[in-house]
């Protein structure tokens, strides 16, 4: 068995989620333009819709219930892990937000976050039993394809 179980790193994809729900809400009110607003606000309910998703996947899912020091113990870590070492955490929010100052900055803030979600779920794959890895799957999916909009979008608004 491996060191997470995958309904751990559906939990980290919720989180991972929330925090990029508040980045784009971030993006859409330092965007200047009303087109960049409308389009940082679809993506921060696409963050929402992806976070339906991955709660879903969640719910169906049998949960790891390790033994806990106190009520939710486990839970608490896995959130802090996200906060300070994941994508969208809070240091490089503050570090990189201050770099983002108008819409093309948020376009690659974002796609270096959905590339390195990617990336992080592949690389958990292999601390998840195989039996396992259909779920993980289902994650990356989502994250490709959030990936390729945001790509698309950037595309479109450099014409």
């Amino acid at each position: 068995m491996g060191v997470f179980e995958a309904s751990d790193i559906v939990e980290v994809a919720i989180r991972i989620e929330e925090n990029g729900i508040n980045f784009y809400k971030f993006a859409e009110q330092i965007a200047k333009q009303e087109e960049a607003k409308k389009l940082f606000a679809h993506l921060a309910q696409a963050e929402v819709a992806h976070k339906r998703t991955f709660e879903g996947i969640f719910a169906k899912m049998e949960k790891y219930n390790p033994p806990e020091s106190y009520a939710g113990e486990y839970s608490d870590y896995l959130r802090a892990y996200v906060d300070n070492n994941i994508i969208f955490t809070k240091e490089a929010m503050d570090k990189e937000l201050s770099k983002v100052t108008d819409t093309f900055a948020a376009f690659d803030f974002a796609i270096k976050r959905e590339l390195d979600s990617i990336l992080y779920y592949h690389e958990i794959k292999k601390l998840v039993p195989a039996t396992q890895h259909a779920t993980l799957d289902q994650i990356i999916d989502e994250e490709r394809k959030h990936f390729t909009l945001l790509t698309e979008m950037k595309k479109r608004f450099r014409k």
